[in-house]
This record gives structure tokens, sequence and C-alpha cells, in this order.
């Protein structure tokens, strides 16, 4: 059979229907179209593409149950190795992980992978059906689990199939940690994420909500309630500044403060009464895929003008191509090798424009990036009334400064053993962005699966 060289493009929203509704802009594959992709799949003996993909799905195999039409199968072949596969499906950067290390790409379109798990995902739901795997009868020993995000949710499923009683601690009013508060609507529906923690919740595993861990109780505390181990999977979520003139005038949001007012208080929509400023232009800096998120929210809040500011050039942004493209598909304006300098104050405290400084790039520096340099004498003033700061996060030291014995790296990461993901406190265990720094949604489910291991074998 013929090789068929190219990848099925997936329906989407055209641009100029998107920057009008908060909807998920890809549509998902039709059953036709997953089996025609899935059909692509070269089914290779050595399977690269598993080596390539932190949790280790059986990618060929559900793969080749879309080509066989045996859709339910494929999922329940994903969910052995992910349980969040209507997320992964969506957010996870592929074309970095599986799908770079794709057979088929080396001389043609690498598969779709990421297209076809959304499809095997999105085809369960459809069909009302949710298979749970039978589990091992219940331990009898407890497990606390500080952070419902992508780690914690993850952990959760893979210690309750081994039979343990799960307790998720959620600082929020709803659980999904970043993606339910960082990431929009109209890339992943709050539908699929309810979908999935609810699959999380047959397993076993109960969830509280308003629940802040090191103010409502210790994790000290946490032991003397009968837990045998603790997780703590908080993330990394505390919004960083330039520390330049004017980031404290009115109309300058961090992304967090801006995406959590849009994505999880609903800002945008007419129902809720969340405040959040609504500008004519805009200035978003940061050049990942927060600033993105950031930028296509403000163009559907009605922005004439949306700007991004990054310092470096396209080929360096971290973001996801796909991302950048429908950014500016949707009208957003990539100012590269663009620096901020100074927020311009109209005066009476609110913020009239953003003064910038054009970039060169010089050596490489730690990231293997090439260095951004400053040419002077080049500031120029780009007229806008709100500015976002999407250039990260660092880690939020709430709950770690209640627990003096965990220790800390100089940025204030949890130090843990890279085998077992231990602190430095006994059966405290610590996983994703909180020890890595910002990562990805698939790095973070990768370490807890790990985790989960080493805690199963401590435990036994």
């Amino acid at each position: 059979m013929a090789i068929v060289k190219n990848k099925m493009p997936m329906p989407s929203q055209t641009a100029e229907e998107s920057i009008k509704n908060f909807n998920e802009v890809p549509l998902g594959y039709t059953d036709q179209q997953a089996v025609s992709e899935a059909s692509r799949c070269l089914q290779c003996k050595d399977a690269p593409c598993v080596g390539g993909c932190p949790v280790e799905i059986d990618i060929a195999g559900f793969i080749k149950l879309i080509a066989e039409k045996d859709f339910s199968v494929a999922v329940r072949k994903l969910k052995e190795k992910n349980s969040l596969p209507g997320i992964c499906g969506r957010v996870c950067p592929q074309e970095d992980q599986c799908e770079k290390v794709c057979t088929l790409g080396k001389k043609y379109d690498p598969v779709a992978i990421g297209n076809l798990e959304r499809f095997a995902a999105d085809y369960e739901h459809s069909t009302g059906i949710v298979e749970t795997e039978k589990h091992f009868p219940r331990k009898g020993k407890k497990i606390a689990i500080i952070g419902s995000g992508p780690s914690g949710l993850t952990i959760a499923g893979e210690l309750a199939k081994l039979g343990y009683s799960l307790t998720i601690f959620e600082a929020l009013h709803k659980p999904g940690g970043v993606l339910v508060y960082g990431i929009p609507e109209f890339r992943l529906p709050k539908a699929i994420i309810v979908r999935e923690v609810e699959y999380i919740q047959k397993l076993g595993v109960e969830i509280k909500l308003n629940y802040v861990i090191g103010k409502i109780h210790t994790i000290d505390e946490l032991f003397e309630m009968g837990y045998s181990a603790v997780y703590i999977g908080i993330g990394a979520g505390l919004p960083m500044f330039m520390d330049i003139p004017g980031e404290n005038l009115i109309g300058v949001y961090s992304a967090n403060e801006f995406l959590t007012r849009s994505n999880l208080m609903r800002a945008h929509d007419n129902d809720y009464d969340t405040p959040l400023m609504k500008g004519r232009r805009y200035a978003v800096v940061g050049g990942g895929n927060v600033a993105m998120d950031s930028a296509r929210t403000a163009i559907r809040l009605g922005a004439e003008k949306v700007y991004n500011v990054y310092r470096r050039s396209r080929v360096e942004m971290p973001a996801r191509i796909e991302e950048v493209v429908r950014a500016e598909h949707e009208g957003v304006i990539l100012q590269f090798l663009t620096n901020p300098v100074r927020i311009v104050d109209d005066g009476k405290g609110w913020v009239k424009g953003i003064e910038c400084i054009r970039m060169e790039l010089g050596e490489p520096d730690e990231s293997g990036r090439k260095r951004p340099v400053s040419v002077i004498g080049s500031e120029f003033v780009i007229d806008v009334d709100v500015v976002i700061m999407a250039i990260g996060t660092k880690a939020n030291p709430l709950l770690t400064s209640t627990v003096p014995d965990i220790k800390l790296n100089t940025r204030g990461y949890i130090i843990v053993d890279e085998a077992t993901g231990e602190t430095s406190k006994k059966n405290v265990y610590a996983g994703g962005d909180i020890v890595t720094g910002s990562a990805t949604v698939i790095s973070a489910m990768g370490a807890a699966k790990k985790i989960a291991k080493a805690i199963d074998e401590f435990l036994k």
C-alpha cells in the first residue's frame, strides 16, 4: 500500500470565526479522518515514538486499533498509561516528543499522534460510557496529594489503581490546577478537564477543594491525620516581573492574573461579574505558550491591537509553532527582537504605552539560544493601555515556608531524589513544576508516574 505523505489536516474554525468566541479552535477528526490518519502509521517494531513519550503510551498499539475502527479499545489502550488523554491530545507538544522521532517523519509528515489521542478520548466521551480499570483491593493506607494539576491527578490515578486511598487537597474552588486557570477555553475546553477529573474520581480518589495546605493544615498534621505519604504537586504559580519602571501602573497584569480572571473566573462571560480591564491596545511580553494564550485572549476580549513583544527571534520562541501561527492568523502583531525598558505613565497612574529597545542576537547563553543584546539608542514607544507580563513563573513559598525540613534550591524549588522524587523530609515526595520550574503538562505527568512507583515500593 502506498504511503500517504501528508498528515490529515484537522478541521478548525477560521480565524475570522475564532476571534469572535472562546470555543475550541481545532474541531477534531471525524471517524473517517481518524482512520485515514491512523492508517499512515508504519507500526514499527521498535516504536521510537514510545521513547519520545514521557508517560510511555503504547502509541503504535492504540493507533492500530483506531485504524481497525476499534475506537473503544483504543482509548482503553491509551488509559493503560495515561489517565488524561483528552488533555494531552490537546496541549502536549507532540512535535517535540513522540512525533519528533516518528519513523515516517524522517521522510514525510510524522503521524498526527496528538490528534489521534484526542480523537480516541473524545470518542469515548461521545459514547457516554467511560470505563475504569479494575484496581487492586484497598491496602488500607492513605496518601495525601497537594495540588490537582496534571502531576497531582496523574499520581492519584496511578496510586488508586494500586489500591491506595487517595485524597487530593486543592487550594482553588475547581480542580485542574494550571489546566483550569492557565489554559484558555479555546485551547482546552473546561468540559474536557471536568470529564477527565471525573474519571480520576471514579477510580476512588477524593478531592477536597478550597483547601490550602500550609494554612488549613501543615504537612506534619496530614501525617497526624493518618496519611502514610504526602505528594507535593503545587506547580510554580508565582508570577515573575521584569523589575522595570512602571510595572505598578494600573493596566499592568501578570499573565497568571489575566488568564485566571478570564479562564477560571470567566471574566469574558457577561453572566459573571469578575472584573478584568478590557483595553483597546495590549502589549503581551514573552514568547511562550502563556504569552500566546494571553494575546489570543485579548483579541477575543475585543482589543483593536495586540502586540506580542519578544526579545529574541521567531526561531527561539518556546511557544508551540501552531500556537504562534494561530495567534498571527487571529491578528496578533509579533514584535521580535524587542525588549521592554519602561512602562509609560499617562500622568494619572494608568498605562499609556510601553517603551522598548531593539535587540540583536549574540553568542548562545546557558539555554543554548542566542543571547539577546540591546542596540544602543534604538528605543521606541508602542501606544498601549494594557500590559501583560508573560515571562514565566517561579515557586510559590506559601507551602514550603511552613515545612523548614524540606530543602529548597536557590530558586525556591524543592530538591528531590532524582530516582524516587522523595524530598529531604521522610515520606514526602514532590514532582512537576515545583521541582523543575515551569515545564510541560506531559513532563509533570511523566515524573508523577515514576514517583508513584517509588511510593508504592516504599509503602509495600
